[in-house]
């Protein structure tokens, strides 16, 4: 039993007092229940606001890490880093990110040589058999992108002819047939949900930012295979015409949107299309140290990304939390969710964005990102009210995840 001063109540948008919550096992057996069992552990946190676990819907626990501090990773490290040194930095990073008080999140996608292994799909599995403390993961394995493509690893470091060879299990795939063996690959070997490269980025020596690289015929087979398997299908796409395709090709969620015009907007609030916005990287992403050219892409599209958010509030389109780490330091995440205020939302939009909108997005709202009987125990404490000052989020006091303390206490 968790005891505290307040506890967030999603569905009513507002803070209430006080906060009893019963757990059995992993779930929530009451909140505020008229009687308590006898002989309940108790746990009381005193004057803090409990909150459900938060979600980030747009990472990558593979990269940065302890030995980046500024978030970014290494320049070579795509040629560097074995498959092994690699899962064990990861190791480090889901650590930082649970205790953050991000219980749940989604791992979009492996842009590095692996020999065909999901490396995301192992690390999850050993996250969920108790091995190593991390959130629950919902991974990508590789993401899938075109020769040359913004998520081609070859193209992030200039790699000459030859360097890396990289298969279609790896995600290099270009025309519809290849596309589609590459999804079932990634689903084959434990991917739950789908990566699509469909523009060109801003860190990447690609295209231009607003390119759309996959053809419609490409992205639609994609998303057709994958929603044959129930799988949904999240895509980077920062402008507005590979947004657009996106949305027509029926892919559920599009990463960034950064360039996406009002008219697109539109669009995907009628589709139901996701968001994540990856607001903060805007402010935050360090890119002293990157190329020249692609130091002058972010001068140019960062201003635009940070003007399109307020426009994709008011025209009512979903919209989860996501910080795309390592661009912000593993950790960090909940720097986001201020980030989103700075735009436009409201703090309790912010939490809706990590917490209901996100178990949406994953399809799991049902037992995760609220306090409320029958869901799953992940529960996190901050001093004051978040929904007055939603930076108190980033003070986390106490995680629990699965009904399990991982800190405080």
């Amino acid at each position: 039993m968790l005891r505290a001063e307040r506890w967030l109540d999603i569905d009513a948008d507002e803070v209430r007092s006080p906060a009893v919550i019963l757990i059995e096992g992993n779930r929530i057996a009451a909140v505020n229940p008229a009687q308590l069992p006898a002989g309940a552990t108790e746990i009381d946190l005193g004057d803090v606001t409990l909150l459900p676990g938060l979600m980030d819907m747009e990472l990558n626990l593979l990269i940065g890490g302890p030995e980046t501090p500024t978030g970014l990773p290494l320049p070579m490290h795509g040629v560097q880093d074995d498959p092994a040194y690699r899962t064990l930095r990861a190791t480090i990073n889901a650590r930082k990110t649970l205790l953050a008080g991000f219980t749940t999140v989604r791992n979009l996608g492996l842009m590095v040589k692996t020999g065909g292994y999901l490396l995301d799909v192992a690390l999850q599995r050993a996250i969920d058999q108790g091995w190593v403390e991390g959130p629950r993961i919902v991974p990508a394995g590789h993401a899938v992108t075109p020769y040359g493509g913004h998520l081609d690893p070859t193209v992030f470091q200039r790699l000459a002819p030859g360097i890396m060879p990289l298969s279609v299990g790896e995600g290099i795939a270009n025309g519809v047939d290849q596309v589609r063996y590459c999804v079932r690959y990634q689903i084959r070997h434990g991917a739950k949900v789908i990566k699509v490269s469909a523009s060109g980025g801003v860190m990447s020596h690609s295209t231009g930012p607003g390119s759309q690289q996959y053809s419609d015929e490409e992205l639609a087979a994609i998303a057709d295979e994958a929603h044959r398997a129930d799988i949904r299908v999240a895509a980077h796409a920062v402008g507005d015409r590979a947004v657009r395709a996106c949305v027509e090709a029926g892919i559920d969620c599009v990463e960034h949107g950064f360039l996406a015009s009002d008219e697109t907007l539109k669009l995907m609030a009628e589709a139901g299309t996701f968001l994540v916005s990856t607001t903060y990287l805007t402010d935050a992403m360090d890119v002293a140290r990157a190329a020249p050219e692609l130091q002058a892409k972010a001068a140019v599209v960062f201003p635009q990304a940070r003007a399109m958010l307020p426009r994709a509030v008011a025209a009512g389109v979903k919209i989860a939390c996501g910080t795309d780490a390592p661009a912000v330091p593993h950790g960090d995440n909940a720097k986001e969710l201020a980030a989103l205020v700075t735009r436009g939302m409201t703090p309790v939009q912010a939490l809706r964005a990590a917490t209901v909108t996100s178990a949406e997005l994953i399809e799991r709202d049902h037992e995760l990102g609220r306090l409320a009987e029958g869901y799953l125990a992940d529960v996190i404490a901050v001093p004051g009210d978040p929904t007055r000052d939603i930076t108190v989020t980033q003070d986390v006091r106490f995680v629990m995840k699965d009904g399990r303390v991982h800190k405080g206490a």
